[in-house]
């Protein structure tokens, strides 16, 4: 399976993500009821519960990682991502599971450059 990124988005109306370092885990889960964006998938670490949503808009997704809509229909209702990178202009996380019983990373990272990513840091 391709290799999948996304943004973090809203953390600032929750923590921030001043702690947020590369390497956490995050999980991803559908929120299908969302009054706002009926493709809105939280992000949540634990112990703290919900610190954002995957980022959907132009606006907020950075780089070439992929936005609510196109990760959606590629996950289960439940999935789990990790840290990649943490910008100013937002943090980037990679799918880890897809909440499909299927592993999408097994190796380490090989993301080492923002270059891959397509957007500079």
């Amino acid at each position: 399976m391709k290799e999948m990124y996304f943004t973090i988005a809203g953390g600032n109306h929750y923590y921030g993500s001043d702690f947020m370092e590369k390497g956490m885990k995050v999980k991803l889960v559908k929120e299908p009821d969302n009054e706002y964006d009926n493709e809105a998938i939280q992000v949540k670490i634990k112990g703290l519960g919900k610190v954002g949503y995957v980022a959907n808009s132009p606006y907020t997704v950075k780089g070439e990682s992929m936005s609510a809509g196109r990760l959606y229909d590629k996950i289960g209702g439940k999935a789990k991502g990790k840290i990649v990178f943490v910008t100013d202009g937002g943090v980037i996380c990679k799918v880890i599971s897809d909440g499909k019983d299927k592993p999408v990373m097994i190796e380490e990272d090989k993301v080492n450059d923002e270059n891959q990513l397509g957007f500079k840091i």
